[in-house]
């Protein structure tokens, strides 16, 4: 197959002018471009609204600022944003009489206006426009996302997670962080619950997940959380802490040591007997308190064994004891199983906890 050309050709000829037209093509496509663009579109409806007042409406100078609001950044936007309230203001004195509707619609229009240039310098220091900024924030949100996918495992196996956000927010600050070590034979499992919920959570969320990611595939388990205690009290934000839990299982033998920052117990259910049972080792918040400790459970998970590790969104409810909670997830948690583990983070998740709060759960099973 012939390779194609690097500029416009013609029977594998180059096509005089190709590279200005690709040039020309690129910069159609930069913000500068489509403000032009679209200014030309705004001058051409008040050169008709000029020529015929009563036959172009008024209201078709303020589709170029909508488009501008999708597609330019907050650097151009506000200048764009000052040209169309002027193209405004010469169509209301090119109107041959105010009626009722133009000088609302007008009054509209150049409120809108004046809002996008206040609201996009406010949203200066970004430098991206909407459609951009929404793309960037749902990149963000993936990565967070991505934090907690789960490595291939061993055939005996199982861990599962599950997400879900206070009132459906795509954004939340309850997140899972996943890695495997020493050649697949060790997983390092967090969960953590940042302070805040939802959306207002999410930002600090996002850099959180970044830091523990790299924090907990670098260092020995008993250092994790030490390390993540003192990044937080670095970053020195204002509502700076967070509760996590930490379990690091040894694939091979099962043997698992569990660290737990403020964070609501682990439980574990034994296949012998069927009962579940808290662990509760001690730990500090993270971000408050400096050369924190914390202590570490030992345990093991025998075939058919269970760990369920969740945040305070699972069973936490206004006016109602925690312990009941946890009393109330392990009760659903044993109805649910229906004899297979597989869905069962997904199903209690959805059947557990307060939709106004952020939860998360992961299950590590090994399977009998």
């Amino acid at each position: 197959m012939r390779a194609l050309p690097a500029h416009p050709s013609y029977d594998g000829q180059p096509v005089p002018g190709g590279p200005v037209i690709a040039a020309g093509r690129r910069w159609a496509l930069t913000d500068t471009g489509i403000a032009v663009a679209l200014g030309v579109f705004a001058a051409a409806v008040l050169v008709g609204i000029w020529f015929q007042p009563a036959d172009v409406p008024i209201n078709l100078i303020f589709l170029p600022l909508v488009l501008g609001i999708l597609f330019l950044s907050s650097r151009v936007l506000p200048v764009f944003a000052g040209y169309i309230l002027l193209t405004l203001t010469i169509a209301g004195m090119l109107q041959e009489e105010y009626t009722p509707r133009v000088a609302t619609a007008l009054g509209v229009m150049a409120t809108v206006s004046v809002l996008v240039i206040v609201l996009s310098l406010r949203r200066g220091q970004l430098g991206v426009g909407a459609m951009r900024g929404q793309s960037m924030l749902v990149d963000l949100r993936d990565r967070i996302l991505a934090q907690g996918e789960i490595p291939p495992l061993p055939k005996g196996w199982l861990v599962e997670s599950a997400l879900s956000s206070a009132g459906g927010s795509p954004f939340a600050g309850d997140f899972i962080v996943v890695t495997a070590r020493e050649w697949g034979r060790r997983v390092e499992l967090v969960v953590v619950d940042v302070s805040g919920k939802g959306e207002a959570a999410g930002t600090r969320a996002l850099q959180l997940s970044g830091a523990m990611g790299g924090l907990v595939a670098a260092l020995p388990p008993q250092q994790f959380f030490p390390a993540a205690n003192d990044y937080l009290l670095q970053r020195a934000w204002e509502e700076g802490f967070a509760t996590a839990v930490h379990v690091s299982v040894d694939l091979d033998t099962g043997e698992f040591e569990l660290r737990s920052a403020g964070h609501p117990p682990a439980v574990q259910r034994e296949a012998g007997s069927g009962r579940w049972r808290p662990l509760r080792p001690d730990g500090p918040v993270l971000g408050i308190v400096e050369d924190a400790e914390f202590t570490c459970h030992r345990g093991r998970l025998a075939p058919g064994d269970s760990l369920l590790l969740y945040t305070d969104g699972m069973v936490e409810e206004p006016r109602r004891d925690i312990d009941i909670g946890i009393d109330h997830m392990m009760g659903q948690a044993e109805s649910l199983l229906r004899g297979s583990w597989d869905g069962l983070a997904r199903r209690l998740v959805a059947a557990v906890g307060s939709p106004d709060d952020d939860r998360a759960l992961l299950v590590v099973h090994r399977r009998p």
